[in-house]
């Protein structure tokens, strides 16, 4: 098979193989780190979770990038991207086990969000840089797609693996956040000595391009992301594509909520079985992820011929993914019971990863290089913006048990609006 080919060549290459390793130890942190997050504020024996409180806990987290995330953007076009994979994971070593002594201490909310806040502030950096550097590992364009379904999908499945060991380490009995919050220092740290076997320049962008002080880029942001957007208005391919991404996000984190809801009251009466059914549902979205990765190639070059699907083939599973996830999402959700949810949970994982793997191969093949920096960073942006609204707008229509018939009819409508939204035919 080609896929198998192009796989195999992918891994022969060296340097694609390193970046890989930064990628997995570094989401697999993630993973551990944001699980613990997840039990410390949801499933505290003396907190009363609601969705407003998640929805708060988000905000606190994620929307601040909404500003910062453009100026990761403009530094990433100027900063050594190795640089940044080395020094940023050190940094959240650090951080996180800062979040660990806080936890200990039983401090007060803000100052725990603010440590918080500290390692995913970071996290900005370190992921739109690991997505502009991929084309600087690949020999070949045409192999891009299956860096993209083999790379951000690895990593995904590195997080998902990192969150279920969060919850075995709570489960056998090291039942401590703070201990957890440690072990995602410790992959932190691992993931910034693995970049150290990557040469300094290896990852972009041009020299020629890069500015040599900080004070210099900081200056330039707000003209840089101008010519970003405007550089991206041009591109019109990877607009839509990122239009339709931040659509599905939008859907996926509404989901993500309702489905915490469900774990915490409505499928389990004790805090342990709500933390093994989420872990779970963690564990089945990862298989669609997997899935994802060896679907989506497979699916883009079936896919060429229909036009009547979208004007760029990359874009016509992107339709594909949204309408799957149109017809079945209501169908397996609304009876909101276990079993059905799980697989609507696969379902999920492999639409989404899947869209999200085209994506990240339309933005990577029709943006410059020397914007590509600014334009993953503003698609951080939209994702952070897009799973905090849906928190917000999954605090107001969630019941507290998490049933909600009207939010599952709500996000199939979006679904539905994203595949034919996204398959229409470019206007002229």
């Amino acid at each position: 098979m080609a896929v198998v080919r192009d796989l195999r060549v992918l891994l022969r290459l060296r340097d694609f193989r390193r970046l890989l390793a930064v990628r997995l130890l570094s989401q697999s942190a993630d993973g551990v780190y944001q699980v613990a997050l997840a039990t410390y504020v949801v499933f505290s024996p003396e907190r009363e979770t609601s969705p407003a409180a998640i929805a708060s806990a988000m905000a606190v987290l994620l929307l601040p990038y909404s500003v910062i995330g453009p100026f990761a953007g403009v530094l990433l076009d100027r900063w050594q991207r190795r640089q940044v994979l080395l020094h940023g994971n050190s940094l959240r070593a650090v951080f996180a086990s800062g979040t660990a002594l806080l936890i200990v201490g039983g401090v007060p909310d803000w100052l725990f969000y603010a440590s918080a806040l500290s390692v995913t502030a970071v996290n900005r950096f370190v992921l739109a840089g690991l997505s502009a550097a991929l084309p600087h590992v690949v020999d070949s364009k045409r192999r891009l797609v299956m860096a993209n379904a083999v790379s951000p999908t690895a990593g995904t499945l590195a997080a998902t693996a990192g969150g279920g060991l969060a919850f075995l380490v709570r489960l056998v009995g090291w039942d401590s956040d703070a201990v957890t919050v440690l072990l995602g220092a410790a992959l932190y740290l691992c993931a910034a000595l693995a970049s150290l076997r990557m040469r300094r320049g290896l990852l972009g962008p041009d020299p020629a391009l890069v500015q040599p002080g900080v004070r210099a880029a900081l200056a330039s942001t707000v003209h840089g992301m101008i010519a970003g957007v405007r550089h991206l208005s041009d591109r019109r391919p990877a607009a839509r594509a990122l239009a339709a991404m931040t659509l599905m996000r939008f859907c996926y984190g509404a989901l993500t909520v309702m489905v915490l809801m469900l774990c915490r009251y409505a499928w389990s009466d004790t805090d342990s079985r709500g933390l093994a059914l989420l872990g779970l549902a963690l564990a089945v979205s990862g298989a669609g992820f997997l899935t994802a990765a060896v679907v989506t190639p497979w699916a883009v070059e079936r896919l060429r011929g229909f036009d009547r699907l979208g004007p760029d083939v990359r874009l016509r599973w992107v339709v594909v993914c949204a309408g799957i996830a149109a017809v079945l999402e209501p169908a397996l959700g609304l009876p909101f019971l276990p079993g059905p949810m799980l697989v609507a949970a696969f379902i999920l994982g492999l639409t989404s990863q899947g869209s999200k793997i085209a994506t990240d191969t339309v933005v990577q093949a029709t943006v410059d290089d020397a914007f590509r920096g600014r334009i993953f960073s503003l698609y951080d942006v939209l994702f952070n913006i897009a799973f905090v609204g849906a928190a917000g707008v999954a605090a107001l229509m969630l019941p507290p048990d998490g049933r909600s018939p009207l939010l599952v009819a709500t996000v199939a409508v979006l679904y539905g609006i994203v595949a034919v939204a996204t398959g229409q035919p470019r206007s002229t």
